[in-house]
């Protein structure tokens, strides 16, 4: 019997973002159960996701754990069932949010940090160097400022998106496309 239309979209829409969550930084499981349970209109227990995936259990309780740490999914109870379900979040403009707030935290923040004290340990190189060292020391300090202010931007232009929310995103995109292209 030939599979379905749904259970073939499904399986593609899995194996796409799997592929994508070695650009994010996350595991291929961690970013599978993410898509199956997002588009999955019910909530699924572990065993439920070890089946459809085929992936341990181990693998699948750690995996739900961080999940459930980012805010991505939630943990449900069945009344008279034991076992524990979870739900994604489905709402995409909540959704991007989560993961722009977690990624800011666990990448930009980490990488802006160590930018500033790069830059502050470059203040402290004798003035008395030589005349190679102090042309290196300054393009080093021009580059990481030029990293600092890209950080900087794209930290106000999140924020920014988070801030308009949902309802105010195709305003903020408009105004933006009208400095663009000026009628």
């Amino acid at each position: 019997m030939p599979e379905s239309a749904y259970l073939n979209a499904r399986t593609l829409f899995i194996r796409r973002w799997g592929e994508m969550a070695a650009s994010w930084g996350i595991s291929r499981t961690m970013a599978e159960i993410h898509a199956l349970l997002f588009i999955t209109d019910q909530a699924l227990c572990t065993d439920d996701l070890m089946d459809v995936l085929q992936v341990s259990r181990g693998n699948v309780s750690m995996n739900l754990r961080q999940l459930v740490n980012w805010g991505l999914i939630h943990r449900v109870h069945h009344r008279g069932d034991r076992k524990e379900y979870f739900l994604a979040e489905a709402d995409i403009w909540q959704m991007f949010e989560i993961i722009t707030r977690e990624r800011r935290r666990r990448e930009v923040e980490p990488i802006i940090e160590t930018i500033e004290k790069c830059r502050a340990m470059l203040k402290g190189e004798p003035k008395g160097a030589d005349k190679q060292n102090q042309t290196a020391v300054r393009e080093m300090d021009r580059r990481l400022s030029d990293m600092q202010q890209f950080f900087t931007s794209m930290n106000t232009m999140f924020n920014t998106l988070i801030k308009v929310g949902k309802s105010g995103v195709g305003k903020l995109i408009n105004s933006v496309s009208r400095t663009r292209n000026p009628r």
